[in-house]
């Protein structure tokens, strides 16, 4: 029998379920030889070899402990001899609400004890519903089971086959022989992913940055995966997205120049491969870091950058972003590829005190590239950009006088890096006629003036765009 406790807000099933002479349920992972391969999207491949005492013919064999995420699908059997003719995933997972789910309909026995004698009455029950609340038939009276301060236990004569202590596939398989095998169970879940996360110390006097970087992994599956074989793919796998429209959007990058340069890391086609480099066990719902990148003494810079939009002004001055500038190269920089993630940079302070100054994002960069990540808005270094005059010049052609300041508080000279992008539209294109200072073209959007600006001091920079539409 099941006794199921409801001590408090019975309606709810809080309560845990007793066992009273149900069969025993074995705590320990029914997990064999396990391999894993986890991906940046959250999906991963799982490999469990598991020993198998079969015999000849037709027979359902079981697999506890699976992913409760676990694309059926996706799942193949492998093993001599063995022929697959049906797959079943029993998700439904022993607990107190699936339990009273369960036994609607059926007769389960109420017991009920007295807190201040201690005697126990029992009596016999009918489930009638088990929606938000339990409603029972006692006799000839219906009850709702609910908290009126009396202890309360439910018994239930067994539990129902198709409800699971752990996720579990079943397989109807034909096998030409008997004896114990290896089995191979593959399949792909979803829960399982990782990312990678990078904290990094700048000393900014020295022109140098110390860089760490772990691996996260973060298991949501509903199952432990015990002492697995484990290996990260970096690199973005496609998916189906079941024929639904997927709009693009181009996310905005800190890499101004991407790589040309192959990591000595192990490939798989066009993704890098991350082997931890001993067993690991991944608990369900713990989030594991693993260190893959620890660089020290790497040169680095601190800088600004101030983006404006389509030839746009503003009523007031404007922060620039702090942007901090480093490589991946292998000769002056971090020397390795780098997986998608959160860089997080800390400085010290004028104690020694390494203190936290702000985080961004990077997408997959390859070996060889430069970075400028920006972690926050400047607080002395301030840009106004103005529209002195717009002019149509004749019935295609027109023209746009801008003038930006660019200001700066601080005790020490600093460089802006100052952009101007929304230049070209679908229905327009804009060049630049005349400027104060030279302009390198970045793309067809966009243009980057490099603006040096004196200690509290200013420096304007002016440009006339002609646009033909």
């Amino acid at each position: 029998m099941i006794r199921y406790g409801l001590m408090a807000a019975l309606a709810s099933f809080p309560a845990q379920a007793v066992a009273q002479s149900a069969p025993q349920l074995d705590a320990r992972s029914a997990q064999g030889d396990l391999s894993v391969t986890i991906y940046n999207s959250g999906r991963s491949l799982i490999s469990d070899t598991r020993q198998i005492d079969l015999t000849a013919g037709r027979q359902r064999i079981e697999f506890p402990d699976v992913s409760a995420r676990i694309e059926p699908a996706t799942a193949t059997l492998s093993g001599s001899g063995i022929g697959i003719v049906e797959q079943n995933f029993d998700f439904d997972l022993l607990t107190p609400d699936k339990l009273m789910e369960k036994a609607v309909g059926r007769t389960i026995t109420l017991l009920r004890t007295n807190p201040a004698t201690g005697a126990e009455t029992r009596e016999q029950a009918k489930v009638l519903a088990a929606n938000g609340g339990v409603v029972l038939q006692i006799g000839q009276r219906i009850e709702v089971l609910r908290d009126d301060g009396l202890p309360v236990r439910v018994i239930f004569d067994k539990v129902p086959e198709n409800l699971r202590a752990r996720p579990t596939l079943s397989v109807t398989v034909e096998s030409t022989k008997a004896g114990t095998r290896p089995v191979g169970l593959s399949y792909l879940t979803q829960g399982l992913g990782w990312n990678a996360d990078y904290v990094a110390l700048f000393d900014r006097s020295a022109g140098k940055i110390d860089v760490q970087g772990w691996i996260t992994l973060t298991n949501e599956t509903g199952t432990t995966f015990d002492n697995a074989n484990t290996l990260l793919v970096a690199g973005q796998v496609g998916e189906d997205n079941g024929g639904g429209y997927v709009p693009y959007r181009r996310p905005a990058s800190p890499v101004r120049r991407a790589g040309t340069e192959t990591s000595g890391r192990e490939r798989l086609g066009d993704f890098y491969l991350y082997p931890l480099a001993q067993r690991t066990t991944i608990a369900n719902r713990q989030t594991k870091q693993v260190s893959f990148l620890d660089v020290s003494g790497a040169p680095a810079k601190a800088g600004y950058e101030y983006r404006n939009g389509w030839l746009n002004g503003a009523d007031t001055a404007e922060s620039a972003s702090s942007v901090l500038k480093f490589s991946t190269a292998r000769g002056q920089g971090l020397g390795d590829a780098l997986p998608a993630g959160t860089v997080r940079v800390y400085m010290k302070d004028a104690r020694g005190a390494a203190q936290f100054v702000g985080e961004n994002a990077i997408d997959h960069t390859p070996m060889g590239s430069d970075l400028a990540i920006a972690t926050g808005r400047a607080f002395d270094v301030k840009v106004k950009p103005v529209v002195e005059k717009r002019e149509r010049v004749n019935d295609v052609k027109w023209r746009t006088t801008m003038r930006y300041t660019l200001t700066n508080a601080s005790p020490e000279p600093v460089t802006v890096d100052l952009i101007q992008s929304g230049l070209d539209w679908v229905w327009a294109d804009t060049r630049i006629a005349s400027e104060t200072l030279k302009s390198e073209r970045t793309s067809a959007d966009g243009v980057r003036w490099t603006v040096p600006v004196p200690a509290n001091g200013e420096t304007a920079v002016s440009a006339v765009f002609e646009t033909r539409n």
